[in-house]
């Protein structure tokens, strides 16, 4: 199936080069894999109930956003147990280490990637075997 989209030029190119050296067919297979990344990574994310302990990394950029990331901690201190912070230039990465419901931790994923000013957020969920 054809399909087209838009991107910024500067992540284009950046996503060309990473493919490129990887050495991949071609940027379609590189497309391709990218997309069942985001399934699969939305999928998990979907599938896991009841307690849960998670690690959340996210980027941002500090001035554009940074009440409004404390206002969404702090509404979900329930889950939250400890954060670490670093600073680089106007770009700050954080981790958000989180214990209870699935459910919780999962809308606090939703919101974080609902602010523009988030570059990414990542999830890891903890899954040990019984």
């Amino acid at each position: 199936m054809r399909t087209s989209l838009n991107v910024p030029a500067d992540v284009l190119e950046s996503f060309d080069e990473t493919w490129q050296e990887q050495e991949m067919e071609s940027r379609s297979r590189a497309v391709r894999e990218a997309m069942q990344e985001y399934v699969e990574r939305h999928t998990n994310l979907g599938g896991i109930e009841g307690d849960a302990v998670a690690a959340l990394a996210f980027d941002y950029e500090h001035t554009l956003v940074i009440g409004d990331l404390h206002t969404v901690q702090h509404e979900y201190q329930d889950v939250i147990g400890t954060t670490q912070h670093l600073h680089h230039g106007d770009w700050c990465l954080e981790t958000v280490f989180c214990t209870g419901d699935a459910g919780r931790i999962r809308e606090l994923v939703y919101r974080l990637r609902d602010f523009d000013a988030v570059g990414r957020v990542n999830v890891m969920f903890l899954q040990p075997t019984e």
